[in-house]
């Protein structure tokens, strides 16, 4: 038996645990290199005095093909449950709450009739103009370059959507997928979640949110497959440059030299220009210009339960999301709530008191029994580099997986997978340069192959 060479993977979130398995499963001997002490990159939890917290709220949907292919080979698809149907509640502070939630039995686009003409939040004639905007939507064609140059905003405008819908109806779905406001937001990106989560397919849209937390729902799953596929893990171990070489690749570490026959580089964009050389990466100033997006979240613990929901958005607030992580989490007293706020621009840099304090009053605004709870703790995160900044006119910075050496790959949520920067564009991002890893070496014997 022979094998295949040895392929180093940089990087230990969604897009190189992809990588190295999709590797490792085609007889590859895999190292996977991550600077972290745990894999699962920006999808990992931390303890506070006990309590698995998640750095960032993390949702996905039915079609996320590639992502939900990743959580059945990591064999926890059971803690990542689908909902039935799309059902988002829809908080507001001075009036009853609404609902977006789509027909059964209905085929797309029209499951969503229902779910639009019902939806309280709009007036009728709002409701109207929203289902021509969303028949228009169904001919953007993502793929389309001039299509990227223009905002999801101006579309919007074009084709008659008062503020009032945008912020209502279009607005929540574009800042939580793309995590900016539709005024900046690429129209493609815009149209690819549109299109694909809610108008290809009747039940593409349904939400999905992990039951776990997500350090055990990727990270500590990714490393006990990783293990028994035989790749070698070098977590703790930060990377500082990756060279093509005569020979191979070279990965050089703090701590030493990992030799390999090609690389796959699936770490953030910042991060992976100062990796690579200028020669191997080419114009990293491009990569520059994706910028970054930032999220926060306000954790709070109240002494009781304060809301049947398992999640809601409230887009006139500012807490725009709440997810209740209670049993995730494995809270067995009170509540635990965590509002999710994207595009967090303005909020990013605030101080964590000013931000809890405004969160707590806002979901005592949105939660009438948040008034006789008493509040355990509260607390936030930040993820300053969430994600690339999603605006128009980034498809063209967006890079493939190839870079001028052969032997090195791209991967991650930033670059050109057609999909905006999320779980399942990493995923797809790492088993696309795994399989153009695995077509070179077919095609022109790049990795000698010796015996395993």
């Amino acid at each position: 038996m022979t094998g295949k060479g040895t392929a180093a993977v940089v990087g230990g979130g969604l897009a190189g645990v992809a990588a190295a398995i999709r590797l490792a499963d085609n007889g590859y001997r895999v190292v996977l290199v991550e600077a972290r002490p745990r894999l699962g990159g920006a999808t990992y939890s931390f303890d506070r005095s006990g309590l698995p917290v998640d750095t960032g709220q993390h949702v996905f949907l039915r079609c996320y093909d590639a992502y939900r292919a990743l959580l059945h080979r990591l064999g926890v698809d059971t803690r990542a449950p689908v909902q039935d149907r799309l059902d988002i509640p829809v908080l507001f502070e001075s009036e009853p709450p609404a609902r977006l939630r789509r027909a059964r039995g209905l085929p797309a686009p029209l499951h969503l009739l229902p779910a639009l003409i019902g939806y309280r939040a709009l007036t009728p004639a709002e409701r109207t103009s929203a289902l021509r905007a969303a028949a228009a939507l169904r001919r953007v064609d993502p793929a389309d370059p001039l299509v990227d140059d223009e905002t999801f905003g101006g579309w919007l405008t074009r084709h008659g959507q008062s503020s009032r819908t945008v912020r209502r109806l279009w607005g929540p779905v574009t800042v939580a997928a793309l995590n900016l406001p539709p005024g900046e937001a690429s129209l493609a990106l815009a149209a690819k979640v549109f299109r694909t989560g809610l108008l290809a397919a009747a039940d593409a849209g349904d939400v999905g949110v992990p039951a776990v937390p997500l350090l055990a729902l990727h990270g500590d799953p990714a490393g006990a497959l990783l293990g028994r596929l035989g790749v070698r893990l070098l977590v703790g171990e930060r990377v500082t440059a990756v060279e093509a070489t005569d020979a191979g690749v070279l990965v050089r570490t703090q701590g030493g030299e990992v030799p390999a026959d090609a690389a796959v580089v699936a770490v953030p964009h910042q991060q992976a220009a100062k990796l690579l050389s200028p020669q191997v990466a080419g114009d990293v100033g491009a990569w520059a210009e994706l910028g970054a997006s930032p999220i926060l979240n306000v954790h709070v613990h109240y002494d009781r339960p304060v809301t049947a929901l398992p999640f809601a958005a409230a887009p006139e607030s500012p807490v725009q999301w709440i997810f209740d992580k209670t049993t995730a989490a494995g809270v067995d007293a009170g509540q635990y709530l965590v509002t999710s706020v994207s595009a967090a621009d303005q909020e990013i840099g605030r101080r964590s008191s000013d931000l809890r304090d405004a969160h707590l009053a806002a979901l005592a605004a949105l939660l009438p029994s948040v008034a006789t709870a008493r509040v355990l703790d509260a607390f936030v995160t930040r993820e300053p580099r969430a994600t690339f900044r999603q605006r128009a006119g980034t498809a063209r910075l967006r890079p493939g997986p190839a870079t001028a050496s052969p032997r090195i790959l791209l991967a991650g949520a930033w670059t050109a997978t057609g999909w905006p920067d999320t779980m399942e564009g990493a995923v797809r991002s790492g088993n696309t340069a795994a399989d153009m890893l695995m077509s070179r070496t077919l095609e022109s014997t790049l990795l000698t192959e010796t015996p395993a």
